[in-house]
Parts: structure tokens; C-alpha cells; sequence
């Protein structure tokens, strides 16, 4: 990337690890470091969020130009020259952190345990920019994470599904962001870049129920945009059977506000009264809520006295 792309990324927050890797402390991460609130993926599926690394192997990356994306996008969709070993981005992004987290040493509202905690992450949710499956070794990045005792949350737009397929290590939990109920709707809101697109999607969709692993589908609501036809959004959730199914409202933050408005902002409310009308053409139980980040849970049936992860000191030596 130029050193001008770069200087604007450190200024937004980013600490750059390596030659390709980032990473960002989550708004939450804040937020609870000052005793003010979780993050719903603490509230969902357990995790601890003041110890949770969000960051990319694929900084600058992505073969999409969703209207709704907060991140930076000067987005090259081409092969990462120079390619970082995974264990050496590991090191570098959790070296990274903990230099984004020195500042917070001196604030006096922080709990100092928790601070503590943080510098020792055991939670990696590989989705802060970029289509993280554009890196080669992705498989690696995530046996890595897992030697290191940390749960992985891997979020992939899936139009790469050819990667989901040959995956040996597995992620945590998976993510796939299905963004429209139809081709049409796709195209016009997450501006494909290169042949890659709506086919692959579906095809990662299949995939999905096929996987050893949590999975999730996401579906972001941008109100104007892609919260028609829950019928057909209910038909690709059946083809891919995820263990959850996230709801979840656009918010108009960081460089999505240059090309959405206010107005795109569903209410929770009206999140919920989606959500509803999806778990009744699904089948899947309304689990639980988050308002503050306008996001509701919607669980398959067989799976859902088995929500929360299990505890880190879990894996086996």
C-alpha cells in the first residue's frame, strides 16, 4: 500500500503488523476496559471481549465494495507480494495490540485486571478489513491462533469457496455475510470487483452444512437497500443450515457515511420484527437480543442449549 494509505489507516486506529497484517482495538474492547458494557459476541457465544485481537492477514484486499462498509477502501483484489509466515503475523499482530492497549495504562476509569487480561488475548476475530480466504495461508493463520490457546471467529463475504472446502483447520466459529436475497440486490449493493460474486456465495452457503465447526450466517440489514424478500434471504438460510443466524442493522460509521445516510439505519425494533418473520419461515428460535448494537440471535433448534463456547482452559495441552 502507498505510505499515504497507510498514515490515514494509523490515524483510524490500525497498528500494522508485517507487510500485509493489521490490527484495531473494537469499540467495545474500549467499553469494557471502562466498565461500560459487553459486546454482543460476549453476550451470544461467551467470549471475552477486552481479550478479543480483531485484525487482518489481508490489509487493503477485498474483492467487494459494499456500500455499507465502514472500512477504508482503496481495495486491490490482486495476490499479496511478499506473503507472511502465519505464525509471524500471530506475533506481530499480538505485539501490535498490546502496543495499541499501553495508552489505556493511564487512564484512571480502566480496571486494571482487566488491562491486564487484554494483553493476553484469547479470542481472535479475523474479519477487522479485507476478504481474509485471499490469504494463502489462512488454513495456518488459524492452527497458529490455536496453538496459542485462542478462539477464532473467521468472517468471509464467501464468494471464495473453494477455500471454505479445503480448509484442514477450522475456525471457532465461521461467518459468512450474506447481504441480499437475490443477484440483483447483490450486485448493487456490494459492487463486486472481478468475476467473483453471487454464485460463489450460494456455493459457500452450501458449504457452510457441511463444516465441523460453529457457523454462522449474517445478514445486514440496510433499510432502503436489501430488507426486502425475507422469503428468499429464509430459502438460502435452509440451504446452508448454520448452527446461528445473526440479524444485524447497518450503522452509519467511519466511511460509510459518505455513500448512506441516517435513514439507512434500521431501528432495532424493526431488526426484530425481521428477525421474527425469518424464524418463523425457518424454523430457527429467536435466542436472544443486543439493543445497543441493534443485533438479534436466532438459533437452529437442535444446538441451542449448547450456545456458549467453552472455556479457553479447555484445550488440551
Amino acid at each position: 500500500m502507498l505510505s499515504t494509505e497507510l498514515e490515514h489507516l494509523r490515524r483510524q486506529g490500525y497498528a500494522i503488523a508485517g507487510r500485509h497484517s493489521a490490527v484495531k482495538l473494537c469499540h467495545w474492547t474500549r467499553k469494557k476496559l471502562e466498565g461500560k458494557g459487553i459486546c454482543y459476541k460476549e453476550r451470544f457465544y461467551g467470549i471475552e471481549c477486552h481479550r478479543c485481537m480483531q485484525m487482518t492477514p489481508v490489509l487493503g484486499r477485498c474483492n467487494l465494495q459494499c456500500q455499507f462498509c465502514w472500512r477504508h477502501m482503496t481495495w486491490q483484489e490482486q495476490g499479496i507480494p511478499g506473503v507472511d509466515d502465519p505464525a509471524a503475523i500471530v506475533d506481530g499482530c499480538i505485539k501490535a495490540q498490546r502496543r495499541l492497549l499501553t495508552g489505556y495504562g493511564g487512564n484512571p476509569r480502566v480496571n486494571r485486571d482487566l488491562l491486564k487480561e487484554a494483553n493476553h488475548p484469547n479470542q481472535c476475530a479475523i474479519s477487522l478489513t479485507g476478504e481474509p480466504t485471499l490469504y494463502p495461508y489462512l488454513g495456518g493463520l488459524i492452527r497458529s491462533l490455536t496453538e496459542r490457546r485462542m478462539h477464532t471467529f473467521l468472517v468471509t463475504n464467501g464468494t471464495f469457496p473453494e477455500v471454505l472446502e479445503r480448509l484442514e483447520d477450522l475456525p471457532t466459529q465461521l461467518y459468512i455475510s450474506v447481504t441480499a436475497p437475490d443477484p440483483e440486490t447483490f450486485e448493487r449493493l456490494c459492487s463486486p470487483v472481478g468475476s467473483r460474486g453471487w454464485k460463489e456465495v450460494m456455493r459457500s452457503v452450501e458449504v457452510l452444512s457441511g463444516l465441523g465447526c460453529r457457523t454462522v450466517i449474517r445478514h445486514t440489514l440496510v433499510k432502503g437497500w436489501n430488507m426486502h424478500g425475507v422469503e428468499e434471504y429464509a430459502s438460502i438460510d435452509l440451504r446452508g443450515s448454520p448452527m446461528f443466524i445473526e440479524a444485524k442493522g447497518f450503522s452509519l460509521v467511519g466511511e460509510s457515511r459518505g455513500r448512506m445516510r441516517g435513514e439507512n439505519m434500521p431501528s432495532h425494533h424493526e431488526v426484530r420484527i425481521w428477525a421474527e418473520r425469518l424464524a418463523e419461515l425457518t424454523g430457527y428460535i429467536v435466542y436472544d437480543e443486543q439493543v445497543e448494537s441493534r443485533v438479534v440471535l436466532l438459533v437452529r433448534s437442535d444446538v441451542k442449549d449448547r450456545v456458549k463456547l467453552p472455556l479457553v482452559k479447555s484445550f488440551k495441552n
